[in-house]
Formats: C-alpha cells, structure tokens, sequence
C-alpha cells in the first residue's frame, strides 16, 4: 500500500471530479487519476533531461480514447488502437493550446502530455474532464508550473446559459462554447453555433396529392441559431465566472500536493543593445521595406539578406544578429499600429484586403469557388452524394456508429507559403482549420440524411487566415452546387497589439500581424450572428470591452465581405453538365403504397426506366428523386405524382359510393375476389366488399386460406358485424 497515495474531491457546478495523487505511473514527472460519473482519465506529464537546440517549446500533447473504456473491440482489420481519429487530434490541440502559455520562457526541454481515457461515460464532456486532468498533472508534477487551467462547456439551452451541461443536455443547446483559462486569464475559446430549426407548415390532405413545389398554403422556414456579439460576450462571461472559481479551487487542492522541483536551465534570451541600436541607426529604412514585403518567404529572404550584411561587418554571431533583427522587426510592426495606425501594406486597421472571387471555374466538378484575400487564396469545391456516401465513425459516448454527411476538408500544401515541403497527410493544423470551418458553415446547410455533401479547400496561397477564405469559398461553393443555403457566412480574421496604455484591433489580420502580435481571433457568421469563433490570447487576458470592440469591428468586416459575396452569388451559373439533378415535393403519404407496389415492385421499375434514386418518407410526405439528367428526374416526378393522384381518385370514388348497411345475422351468397395471408374478401349486394377471416373458415385451426377457399369460389356467408365499410363475414357452407 503506497502511504503516500491521496484521493482529492473537487465539487464544480453541475459536477464533481475525483483526483487520486501518487498511485498510478509515479515515474512520470506528474500523473492524476480523475474520476468524473463513471468516465476514468489518467493524465501524465514525462519530461526528457536534456534541452533541444532549437529555439521553440518542445511539447507534444497526446489525447488517446482507449476502445475497452467503452467495452468495445476496435473495429476494422487491426483489433487494436492505431491511428488517432479526428475528434483525439482535434482534443488533443484544444489540450495543447490552452497549456502550452504556462510554460516559462526559456524551456526547452522536450515535454510529453499524454491522457488516456480508461473508461467513458456517456454523459461526461472527455474534452473538458481531459484538459482538466492534464492540467492538473502539470501542476503537481516537478516542473515550475504553479498555475492550474480550467475547463468549461457552457450551453444555450430554452434560452438559458447552462454551465457544464450532460452530453444529452447539449443535443438541446443552440450553442456549444468551450474556453480554457485560468483564474486571472481566458487563453482559449472555441464556438459553434448548434444546427437550426425547421418550421415547416403544411396543408391538411386535400383531393390533389401533390402538396409541396410552389403551393402557397406552405410555410418552410430554415431557421439558423447564430448568436448576436452581445449574446456572445454574456456567454464568455459566464464561462469566465466560472473558470475563476473553479481553477481558484483547482490551485488550493492541488498545489499542497506538488513534487519538489527540479533543478532546470533556461536558455537565455540572446540580447544586444549595442547590436539593436545599431540596427535602429543603419537599417531602419531597409528593415521597413522587408516588412512591407508581403510574402513571408519574400521578407524572410531580405531580413536575411540585412543579417548577412551585418555579420560581414561586424564580428557577431550570426545568430545573434538573426535574433536581435527579428525583434528590431517587431517592434517596428507593432509601433507602426500603435503610434501611426498603419500596417505593413500600408491598410488602415479596419480595412479588408481587396477580394476576388470566381464561381464554377472547374467545368468536371459539381462546384467550385476561388477566393482570393490579399495574398490568401482557397479553392473550395463541392461533391455531391448519396447517404451511402456519408462518413462513419465511432464515439466512446455513443453505443452505435453514427455518420457525418457534411464534411470539409482542409489543405495546406508547402508551395502556398513558398516552400518545397513535402505533401503529407492532413495534421492536427489541417484538422482544426477544417473543423472550424465546418462549424462554421454547417448551420447554414439544410440536407437531409439521404444527402452526402464533401467540401474540400485547398490553400493555393497564404498569408493570413486561410481558414476564413475557406469558409467564404464554401459558402459560395454550396450555392453554385445549388444546394439549400439558408444565409452566406463569411468569415474573417482579427489581430490585437497592445502595449502599455496603447490598444490596436486590427481587421483580416495577415501572417507578419498574427505572428508579432497578441491575439488571433476568428469569427465566422451571417449578417444576423455568429456561427463559429476561435481565440487564442498570447497576452494576459482581454477585458470584456476590447471584446465588445473587436467583435463589433468583426462584424462590420464580416459585412462588408457579405457584400461582395452576395454580388458574386448573382451571378453563379451553374455546372448543370455536372450538377446531378435532385427534386423534392410532398405527397400524401397515404398513396405511397402505389408508388411502392407490392414488394417494391412498381418503385423498382421506376428507378431502373428513369435511372433515378427516390426517397420516401411517409412521416412527413417528402419525396426526393435523384439522378445524373435533370430531364429524367423531372419524367420519374411527373410518373410519380401520376401514380399517386390515381391512387386518390380511386380512394375517393370509393369513398363517394353510398355503402350499404347490413344487419347482424343476415346471410347471403357471395364470390371470393381476393385472398390474403389473413383471410379471403367476398364480393357482396352493392359492389362492397367483406372480409372473412382466417379464424372464420373452420372450427379447427386453418393454415392457409386456400386450403378452404380460392378466388371464384360461390360461398354463403354470414354478416357478424359491420363499422363504416369494413364488414366481418363467418362461412357457413361452400356452394
């Protein structure tokens, strides 16, 4: 029994975490056990003993679901854990940027964070009870890190903000925030706007089938649920609340209980006034024009060029020139916005970069959009499939595999920022960029399950936000699929540079500005909201009114990219050579059973003499037909709508005859018309017909119908009771 083994319980808002200290994998530099319900994690910090000569933070954060936790065997080939799936990489990044500002300047020792998830529940949030861990591990592990970072979900539930909700609470949100910060600070945010809502109003059924495609007793709304910047900023605030309290909590439990540290060294930062003051005097103006270049591999190539010039003349390391110049240069960047609000190419801090936008440009493909932002440019493009198409996949927290039919993909090869890297698979940058988008975009998109739609953006060049110019490609590039896009959303990329009593928000920040500057926040929306955000804050917090500013400067950025959005959606001519057909309308589903035929045989025939899909959903009367040529679907819609207006006629002809009343008892001689697996119908006085059941035919058991009786057969029967028109016959005798 280890003595020094601690069990610790930390109650939160709609939730309690258990941390067992000093029991499990003690060789780690720090590890936590954390039980949350019945979901199990074991996070763990190692730490490797000597310093990496580059100069950059070493750490590498692993978040792994383990399939046992939810008593599962890997499915697939390969019985084991193998390649991370999206939503591992995707955790694992969330982990990695809210911990990564904890570490002191100067370390660079390469640092392993790595959290298993050894059992799940189903109601607990695996994100935020593994951030929590993790950062619990850093804290009473032996390295200098004092400060505990927490977690939190907040949701939008009945018009309510709800703290911590259960994963089935959060089928019910319209929002879904994650921030990550601690009791001083917020250092992460990640949003999304939850789906939308259909209001759909239809006729009752009347005589004519066909009740959807332009009839105007129908109301179909497609409502999105973005939230307004003030929306936004109350929900930060309640996350923020909360955070305080809980990583307050976190510090008193968990700091009594840390390791003695070790002894570490820090790379020194490699300063020389002489060096700066002499750069300042000789290469002001040269150091200006570098910046003003707009490729980063172009401004790379003249700092470098100035560096060389320097250790030609001067007998200075020439790492050290490299270094001094770099941050001569940021300092020359961020007084340029502060003190004379100008930027490198030469914008004022609110104003977009000229855009450029082509729709359709790829002739073989079902869309496609070219956006260009400055020196950013994505192309975006559209494939179209069926709900055989749709991506399945796996969650600890879910008992069966469920399926994505809206995907983006997102790519990023070397040549689009100048360098001759080699192609790879998509990585975690990739990953996240792509994901952001798809929150971003998806409240938009309204399909049905039968409907598979793939987005795929390929960055051709970049220098700022590229994940921003993907969003507004795809927005335009479901249109020029034409598929039902409730509203365009852009996006767009702000900056922030503050020093002292100096404050700058900057507009569609570029590649120099996210990187010499304090903050990287992107928010994606509609003219009417916010749809997606993402933050990450390199300073020390943000207050809520530079928030307030800079999502407002967000939205007039947003609104004018609209603009020119909106401009080039008029005038979207469509691939129609391309561009598979797909037609929606309502029956009545009552007459789908003709659509249908027995055992499927009349649908068969229709799908294979018009070469088209259909999608019946007797729910809601919705038919889809789908097919390459627009002109057989519209042939198979018009054949369908046939079909089903005679299955009416003929339903309300029968209705309209008068039916004849019968009394109990009364006998008559009758002809058997039909037979069916539960009994035969006989023909009886006034064209109607009655049904003599199975059960009727015989005092002993009947197995079949037809060893009693067969179509054509005169038989008398009895009436045993009549409802409306449907008439129950005994047998008394065959004639």
């Amino acid at each position: 029994m280890n003595s020094n083994a601690k069990s610790l319980t930390i109650d939160l808002e709609n939730k309690q975490e258990i941390y067992e200290l000093n029991k499990y994998a003690k060789q780690a530099a720090g590890a936590v056990w954390v039980k949350e319900g019945d979901a199990v994690v074991l996070a763990t910090v190692a730490r490797d003993d000597e310093v990496v000569e580059e100069d950059f933070l070493p750490l590498t954060v692993q978040y792994i679901e383990k399939s046992y936790a939810a008593a599962k065997i890997p499915g697939g080939f390969i019985k084991r854990e193998t390649k991370p799936s999206d939503f591992e990489t995707l955790t694992s990044r969330i982990i990695d940027r809210s911990l990564r500002p904890l570490f002191p300047k100067g370390y660079a020792y390469p640092t392993q964070i790595v959290i298993f998830v050894l059992s799940s529940d189903n109601e607990v949030d695996l994100q935020v009870l593994a951030l929590n861990a993790a950062s619990a591990a850093l804290v009473v592990s032996d390295l200098p890190i004092d400060k505990s970072i927490s977690g939190v979900r907040v949701g939008k539930i009945d018009g309510k903000f709800v703290v911590n909700p259960k994963n089935s609470e959060l089928l019910n949100s319209t929002l879904d925030l994650y921030v990550a910060g601690s009791k001083d600070e917020l250092l992460m945010i990640e949003m999304r706007a939850i789906g939308s809502e259909d209001v759909e109003v239809l006729p009752p059924v009347m005589d004519d089938p066909l009740v959807g495609m332009g009839s105007e007793d129908i109301v179909n709304i497609h409502k999105m649920n973005e939230l307004s910047n003030e929306e936004m900023i109350e929900a930060i605030q309640v996350a923020s609340d909360f955070i305080s309290k809980s990583a307050t909590k976190y510090e008193e439990e968990l700091l009594p209980n840390k390791k003695e540290l070790v002894e570490l060294e820090y790379k020194v930062e490699v300063e020389s006034s002489e060096l700066y003051e002499f750069i300042d005097k000789n290469y002001k103006d040269r150091v200006i024009g570098a910046i003003n270049e707009m490729a980063k591999s172009e401004r790379a190539v003249h700092l470098k060029k100035i560096a060389k010039e320097i250790a030609s003349k001067e007998d200075i390391d020439f790492d050290i020139i490299s270094k001094t110049l770099d941050k001569y240069k940021r300092k020359i960047v961020r007084d340029m916005i502060l003190n004379e609000g100008k930027r490198a190419d030469g914008r004022g801090l609110k104003d977009v970069r000229p855009i450029e936008i082509e729709t359709n440009l790829l002739p073989s493909v079902h869309s496609s959009c070219l956006f260009t932002r400055g020196q950013t440019q994505a192309l975006v493009s559209v494939t179209l499939g069926g709900n055989k198409d749709a991506q399945m996949f796996d969650r600890l927290t879910s008992n069966d595999s469920q399926y994505e039919n809206f995907m983006l993909h997102y790519n990023f090869p070397g040549f689009s920022v100048g360098e001759a890297s080699p192609l790879r698979p998509p990585g975690r940058r990739e990953l996240g960029h792509g994901n952001l988008g798809k929150r971003a975009i998806e409240p938009s998109l309204e399909i049905d399950s039968s409907t598979t739609v793939r987005v795929v953006s390929e960055i051709l060049e970049s220098n700022g936000s590229s994940s921003m110019a993907t969003v507004c490609g795809a927005s335009l590039a479901l249109k020029a699929a034409d598929l039902p896009v409730t509203k365009l959303v852009a996006g767009v990329a702000m900056g922030l540079v503050i020093e002292d009593d100096k404050k700058a928000i900057l507009t569609d920040i570029m590649g120099l500005e996210d990187h010499d500057g304090d903050m990287d926040f992107k928010v994606a929306g509609s003219r009417d909201g916010i749809t997606a955000m993402q933050m990450d804050i390199k300073l020390g917090g943000i207050d809520n009114q530079t928030l307030s500013d800079a999502l407002e400067q967000a939205k007039e950025a947003r609104e004018h990219i609209l603009g020119l959005m909106e401009e080039a959606e008029s005038k979207i001519v469509l691939n129609e050579n391309a561009l598979p057909s797909s037609l929606h309308f309502h029956l009545d589903p009552s007459t789908f059973g003709s659509i249908i035929g027995q055992a499927g045989k009349t649908i068969k025939e229709i799908i294979e003499k018009f070469e088209v899909m259909i999608d019946l959903d007797r729910d809601s009367g919705k038919v889809k037909v789908e097919g390459s040529s627009k002109e057989n679907c519209e042939a198979a819609k018009e054949h369908i709508i046939e079909l089903s207006k005679k299955k009416r006629e003929n339903h309300n002809n029968r209705r309209k005859k008068e039916i004849p009343q019968f009394n109990e008892g009364q006998v008559f001689d009758g002809k058997v018309v039909r037979i069916a697996p539960f009994g035969a119908f006989v023909e009886l006085p006034g064209g109607i017909d009655g049904l003599l059941h199975i059960s009727k035919l015989s005092d002993d058991r009947v197995e079949n119908v037809t060893d009693i009786v067969n179509v054509g057969d005169k038989i008398k029967v009895k009436v045993l009771s009549q409802k409306g028109d449907k008439i129950e016959l005994g047998l008394i005798e065959k004639l």
